[in-house]
């Protein structure tokens, strides 16, 4: 019996030790399988924390100049780097329009949103956020001339309001007015509108309001005070960023929270309040600003006449199939706007494995565009040229393609030379629409001037003065060139 017992202990402590240390191999692997994940592998592979923010909500973040050069600053930023160092890794600051925020952290085209973005159960669904960083209450921002006009909850009641789309605030707007709210991708726009009276104020952080009233004496807070809690902004980060989010709770947690926020704060203020002339210190905005909206509009039309020759041709082509895909993408790219086509390109091709940079998606989206109206274009100019012309060289021996080469585009070419003219002006205006992806064309650096100047009708002015020389200058050029064209059609008549 006793051996029996003897024999039952030992199987019962060498099951025991098996099981433990199955477990404790499962315990090690669990461990190990929580040291990171996807985000986190992305980041210590490349070396670089990309942090995508909207740089137009001073002091969290905003643009300035230091030593001549374009900088994104504010709190937020600081925060942001100091995560990016903590982590052991460099930062990137990558800029875009709010509302693509979300779209740009769950495809992978940030790494983290640093945004003054607060946390809801409906954002909460698509990404994770990190413990709040800053609390911040909700106020109105009104002009100063109306400040007793809407004091009160219920004098708001019968005010148009103004928020940023897509914000805790554009939501707080619609349940204080019962008049529509206008819903705006930039403060900036919003409290131009409220300058011009538009709007009869914009719900925005409190601190955002302050540093509005330190800039300018036209505006004020209304004394109402809104309901709702407070604001508390987070770090954004992709649902697969769990152990990342670990990290960065306790990086704000030991780093950031608390007396180093302040002075970052502190240190946001002084750059915002630094006094410099207008020219002096944003001129370099709209050179370069102007520079890529040049650059955009080449690249659209110079590949855009290319794509378009290819379907033109197609399209005219004996072969059905080559018609009916030429036709289908003209009519597809011509059936949607062009934002919805930056957004696909942008975030599209993220999803296929290729991070493509805001400004080449852009131009890519711009000559995809252009392409199907060139091809219409191009198509048009070819059918304009008289049959006649195409039976004389066939019957000198010429071939289909090179009756086309020298016979019939020569001549279409003459046809469509104003038109694509006219697409050249259009795609330059057209070229705002990337901005909302960070490319710093001319209205995106409008943007960023109002921004940082809280001036937000004097960039407005400047900027539609440049677009007018753009555009009257090369409806100029294209005309002298159109004259040279007639008078050389005479001297060979």
């Amino acid at each position: 019996m006793k051996k029996w017992v003897k024999k039952l202990v030992m199987l019962a402590m060498t099951v025991g030790l098996v099981m433990s240390s199955g477990l404790g191999i499962v315990g090690i692997s669990s461990v190990s399988a929580a040291q990171s994940d996807p985000t986190l592998d992305r980041i210590k592979k490349s070396g670089k924390l990309v942090v995508g923010t909207s740089a137009d909500y001073a002091p969290y973040e905003f643009h300035t100049t230091e030593n001549g050069k374009d900088k994104i600053v504010g709190f937020d930023i600081a925060a942001a780097r100091e995560i990016g160092k903590q982590l052991g890794v460099k930062t990137e600051i990558q800029e875009m329009s709010f509302d693509a925020l979300l779209g740009a952290v769950k495809t992978g085209k940030v790494d983290v949103v640093v945004a003054g973005m607060t946390e809801t159960p409906e954002r909460a669904q698509e990404v994770n956020f990190s413990k709040p960083y800053f609390v911040d209450k909700n106020v109105v921002l009104t002009l100063k001339e109306n400040k007793d006009k809407w004091a009160t909850l219920d004098q708001l009641r019968s005010a148009k309001l103004a928020a940023q789309v897509s914000s805790k605030q554009d939501d707080l707007a619609h349940e204080l007015t019962d008049k529509n709210v206008v819903s705006l991708k930039k403060i900036t726009d919003e409290v131009t509108q409220l300058t011009q009276k538009k709007v009869d104020g914009v719900v925005v952080a409190s601190t955002t309001a302050k540093s509005y009233l330190e800039q300018s004496n036209q505006f004020a807070v209304s004394p109402a005070k809104l309901p709702g809690i407070s604001n508390g902004s987070s770090v954004v980060m992709n649902k697969n960023a769990t152990v990342l989010q670990e990290k960065i709770d306790k990086i704000l947690d030991d780093h950031i929270i608390g007396a180093p926020l302040k002075k970052m704060q502190d240190d946001a203020i002084k750059q915002m309040n630094k006094q410099e002339s207008f020219f002096q210190k944003y001129a370099p905005y709209f050179i370069k600003g102007t520079g890529y909206t040049i650059g955009l509009a080449v690249i659209g039309v110079l590949f855009g006449i290319i794509l378009g020759i290819i379907f033109a041709l197609m399209k005219l082509s004996s072969v059905k199939v080559l018609r009916w895909l030429a036709a289908a993408y003209i009519e597809a790219v011509r059936g949607v706007p062009l934002l919805i086509q930056v957004f696909i390109v942008y975030f599209g091709t993220q999803a296929i494995g290729l991070n493509v940079s805001s400004f080449l998606a852009g131009a890519i989206a711009m000559f995809l565009n252009s392409g199907a109206y060139v091809a219409e274009i191009i198509r048009s100019g070819i059918q304009a040229v008289p049959n006649g012309q195409t039976e004389a060289a066939r019957s000198l021996g010429f071939t289909k393609g090179q009756t086309m080469r020298y016979m019939v585009l020569p001549q279409a070419i003459k046809n469509i030379l104003p038109a694509l003219g006219n697409e050249f002006v259009t795609v330059i205006k057209e070229g705002s629409v990337v901005s909302v992806i960070g490319v710093g064309e001319l209205t995106f650096q409008t943007s960023v001037v109002q921004g940082a100047s809280f001036k937000p009708f004097i960039p407005l002015m400047i900027t539609a003065v440049i677009y007018f020389i753009l555009t009257f200058g090369i409806s100029r050029l294209l005309n002298l060139f159109e004259k040279k064209l007639r008078k050389s059609d005479k001297t060979l008549g």
